[in-house]
């Protein structure tokens, strides 16, 4: 696996030891078992696989139910297929250095090889959410599903609060950084060590940009929507990541036969065809700030591990690579059900 570019480039922020168990770890398409090309290219398909274990591997180092899996599955022989990561944005108020909604992040996701597939209207709680796939190889790259939360569709204090939170916002990525995008948008591909050297600015992209939120503005978003209370404390970092299993139904009673926790059920999507469950997200510890400005420790919900079945098409093509809103609304209520 050394002689990989996928592995050179994960073990340029993990180191080889970490590389080598993602990939072991991780299901992965033989054109992305690659060497860099002869004049030390990667193409983006491989840059943007390095990024999702990148950030699949941040989310099960906060998620232990996640971590627990993974390592069962691979103790057993098995690997697991990064399906999708899900990440959540806000519209309709100032976000500091960064664009509203979407492209505070589909900017990255487009250099990279991505477009935007389908839009899934989740009215409950007042979102949208986005598909983004991976042009070159859609059903082995993982996808992003981005989901906005239109500020406007709430009360004035909320939305007053929310710009408080999301305006500090700063952007994580330098001139370089855009300078490398640009030619990877440009190419397809990008030079071994920069594409090595762009990726911790990619990851930086998928994390909390805002300062950290006064206990105030929190406990006026968490009373209207759960989903902007995570936002404040989490920003854009992977709030689920899902593995692609072959029968979600038989993964979920050997989770909660290995005492993990389990949603108690499988949402099935309108077509019959996708059928997810998750974990409940993990409890996790963060900085507030309150009235004074001091630290405030809260425990809130932090992320959560998600399992997906998708069968084929009817005409034969592949899977069926789509999402369903009403198995996203369910399956968001995740980091509602943490205990926090």
């Amino acid at each position: 696996m050394t002689g990989l570019a996928l592995h050179a480039l994960v073990a340029a922020s993990l180191g080889d030891d970490r590389a080598g168990e993602l990939l072991d770890a991780t299901v992965l398409h033989p054109a992305l078992r690659v060497p860099p090309g002869p004049d030390g290219a990667v193409p983006r398909a491989v840059v943007s696989q390095a990024l999702g274990l990148l950030l699949m591997n941040e989310l099960l180092d906060g998620v232990p139910s996640g971590a627990a899996y993974v390592r069962e599955r691979l103790a057993a022989g098995g690997q697991v297929l990064l399906d999708h990561g899900a990440v959540r944005t806000v519209r309709g108020v100032a976000c500091g250095e960064l664009a509203e909604g979407q492209e505070s992040v589909t900017g990255v996701l487009a250099a990279l090889g991505y477009a935007q597939r389908a839009t899934y209207e989740l009215t409950a709680l007042g979102m949208t959410g986005r598909a983004w796939c991976h042009l070159d190889l859609p059903e082995d790259v993982p996808q992003y599903f981005v989901s906005e939360l239109h500020a406007d569709r709430f009360s004035e204090p909320f939305r007053e609060a929310a710009a408080r939170v999301v305006g500090t916002s700063r952007d994580p990525l330098g001139d370089d950084a855009r300078a490398d995008l640009a030619a990877l948008a440009a190419d397809g591909s990008l030079p071994l060590d920069r594409a090595a050297g762009l990726l911790p600015f990619l990851v930086a992209c998928f994390g909390r940009q805002h300062d950290a939120p006064a206990v105030a503005d929190y406990e006026l978003l968490a009373a209207e929507s759960a989903e902007m209370a995570w936002i404040a404390t989490e920003g854009t970092v992977f709030n689920h990541a899902a593995d692609r299993v072959p029968d979600v139904v038989a993964v979920a009673e050997d989770e909660r036969r290995a005492g993990r926790p389990v949603k108690e059920e499988v949402e099935v999507s309108e077509s019959g065809r996708i059928l997810q469950t998750a974990h409940l997200a993990a409890t996790v510890e963060r900085e507030l700030r309150g009235g004074d400005g001091a630290p405030v420790l809260r425990q809130v919900p932090g992320s959560f591990f998600e399992f997906i079945t998708r069968l084929p098409l009817p005409d034969g093509s592949g899977i069926d690579l789509a999402f369903d809103a009403a198995n996203a609304q369910q399956i968001f209520a995740m980091t509602r059900r943490a205990g926090a």
